[in-house]
């Protein structure tokens, strides 16, 4: 069984910490009551048995699980060691950076209130967490830290650098129904040829034959596939670097049917034979 525990300030990336966690196949759960890690770490071991996938859980702990009593939570802390491999990362910002957080975010801290500002609250989270800091593996400065640092630095201490492979996610779409939020890079593909106004094709997709032969013939098509296939290949292992657990590229024509599918199935195919799992979804076609 292997326990990460992730504490630290309010604001400090908690959530960014477990979230990496998450895409390395730890099973996740924040803001914990200590009464509660041991039935949680039963229930995991449990859901484990007959798999073989190893048994992975993070947990987040925070000033709003200790409830001011940091006691409760050396003594689970100290039986948890014994148990299991057990380590604890303690995450903090500079009181700036902290107020800056809470500022953009516009969430209240939970140790303020009518009569406790919020540089007030950051610093007696501070001090009733300094039990958990001294017993930390692992403390990280958040300060200037990206997300993705954060990330790479978290999994890193986890000694899951070596795990979960960043996949790559090639997915179709249509422009006149929007474009996808979580794609890292879009490839605009309007500007090919347009089996939509050829009367045969227009009631088939870029999965089939007839339009793949249409597309494929053309020489713009051609020219376009390999700019992406070269943009995609050189540019992949520095993704990579980041720990990135997906990235996804998105491909959009006009309606999602025909070119933009096309396009995605023949990237999906090619990069299928490197080094990285390919995950594929058409959005228009669902």
């Amino acid at each position: 069984m292997e326990l990460i525990v992730i504490s630290g300030t309010s604001g400090s990336g908690k959530s960014i910490a477990l979230k990496a966690l998450e895409d390395h196949d730890f099973y996740c759960i924040d803001n914990l009551p200590v009464a509660l890690i041991e039935p949680f770490i039963a229930h995991c071991i449990t859901s484990g048995h007959g798999t073989s996938r190893p048994c992975r859980a993070a947990i987040g702990i925070d000033i709003r699980t200790l409830h001011h009593d940091t006691q409760s939570f050396r003594s689970a802390f100290h039986q948890l060691q014994q148990d299991y491999s057990l380590i604890l990362i303690f995450l903090d910002a500079n009181d700036a950076v902290l107020i800056k957080r809470y500022s953009e975010s516009r969430r209240r801290h939970p140790l303020s209130d009518d009569n406790t500002s919020l540089e007030e609250a950051i610093s007696q989270e501070r001090l009733l967490l300094q039990p958990l800091l001294q017993m930390a593996h692992h403390q990280f400065d958040t300060s200037s830290t990206s997300v993705y640092q954060l990330r790479h630095m978290v999994i890193k201490a986890a000694g899951q650098v070596e795990g979960k492979q960043m996949a790559i996610m090639f997915g179709s779409f249509g422009f006149k129904f929007g474009i996808p939020q979580e794609a890292d890079f879009v490839f605009d593909v309007r500007c090919l040829i347009n089996p939509h106004w050829e009367a045969k094709l227009r009631p088939l997709t870029g999965r089939d034959r007839p339009v793949s032969d249409y597309l494929q013939q053309n020489s713009d098509v051609e020219q376009m596939f390999n700019d992406i296939c070269h943009f995609i290949q050189q540019w992949i292992p520095r993704f990579a670097q980041d720990r990135r657990s997906y990235l996804t590229i998105a491909i959009g024509c006009t309606g999602g049917q025909h070119r933009s599918v096309y396009m995605a199935e023949r990237l999906a195919d090619h990069f299928r034979q490197g080094d990285y799992p390919v995950q594929l979804h058409h959005r228009e076609l669902e």
